[in-house]
């Protein structure tokens, strides 16, 4: 599956980089929460995968479940800062889930081919 593969490839990239900012504890922490967007993405593309060709009233839907998912995995990034600070940093987090589900939602369309 292509798209699971590159939200891999950039959960490494950004855990690398968040290793290097931030230490070993920020990127395993931003790893997880890259590892959960891709998931996130790759179930958001699959929900629309099925409706592509279907009436309208589906498609919207299907876009609508792959939207609220995403929420959600805001809704878990920040109930885990808030309960455990010492374990998922704030920033480090953010920017390993931000910058893993905004390149694959902008890639969504060529998924669905």
């Amino acid at each position: 599956m292509r798209v699971a593969g590159l939200g891999v490839i950039l959960t490494g990239a950004l855990s690398a980089l968040v290793w290097a900012i931030w230490g070993g504890r920020a990127a395993l922490a931003g790893a997880l929460f890259g590892l959960l967007a891709a998931t996130i993405h790759v179930m958001a593309v699959a929900a629309l995968r099925r409706v592509w060709n279907a009436p309208f009233r589906n498609l919207v839907r299907g876009w609508a479940m792959g939207m609220g998912l995403r929420l959600g995995g805001a809704v878990v990034w920040m109930v885990a800062v808030l309960v455990r600070e010492d374990f998922f940093p704030p920033l480090p987090t953010a920017i390993c889930f931000l910058g893993v589900l905004i390149p694959l939602l902008f890639t969504e369309m060529h998924f669905l081919k």
